[in-house]
């Protein structure tokens, strides 16, 4: 598929950021963080700001040049490392600081984070709902992925919904065995790649 990938700066935050919204609005895990469908279109998308300003500040955002889709990398090297910024605890208390879901499923997502080797970390991607079942998400995530085989790093990410494990699964992801169990809530499954030769 013939798309133009562009990198997003600044400038493209707020869309961005409200692609984002839109795309994960009925999501699973979404929907768990924010039960009250009213409230998560309230709140939603200065939750998922965060990453973006997350990703702006320390990795790169590609966006498809008509703005239909977004993916959001981290280069993350092998090693625990301490942060500057709480990123959960941002999560909360940008978006709904009564909310401990907010700050609950970034701990989460945290603890279960591989360390043992540097790799490319897929936050999130998001394609417009309307969009969406056209190969965009695959189009934005394959060159990364072929540039993580010349570089032999590996990549990661959480698929949050069983929709979209069988996308990343065709693309060279495996589950490593161990889901994210949010309590009373749905499963996320992370999954690793490793770099192809």
């Amino acid at each position: 598929m013939g798309v133009e990938i562009r990198q997003a700066g600044p400038a493209d935050r707020d869309a961005v950021a409200k692609l984002l919204d839109e795309a994960f609005q009925n999501d699973p895990v979404s929907s768990w963080v924010f039960p009250d469908p009213v409230h998560r279109r309230a709140v939603h998308g200065r939750f998922l700001g965060v990453f973006v300003d997350v990703t702006l500040e320390g990795g790169r955002i590609d966006v498809l040049a008509d703005g239909s889709a977004a993916a959001l990398w981290l280069r993350v090297p092998a090693g625990v490392h301490e942060e500057e910024v709480d990123v959960p605890a941002l999560m909360r208390e940008t978006a709904d600081p009564d909310n401990e879901r907010c700050e609950l499923v970034g701990r989460l997502m945290g603890e279960i984070h591989p360390t043992h080797e540097e790799h490319e970390y897929l936050l999130m991607i998001a394609v417009d709902p309307a969009r969406q079942g056209e190969g965009l998400g695959t189009a934005l995530i394959q060159p990364v992925l072929d540039r993580c085989d010349r570089e032999g790093v590996a990549a990661y990410l959480e698929a949050s919904s069983e929709r979209s494990r069988p996308l990343y699964e065709r693309l060279g992801f495996e589950f490593t065995g161990t889901p994210v169990r949010l309590p009373d809530g749905p499963l996320m499954w992370p999954m690793w790649r490793k770099a192809r030769g």
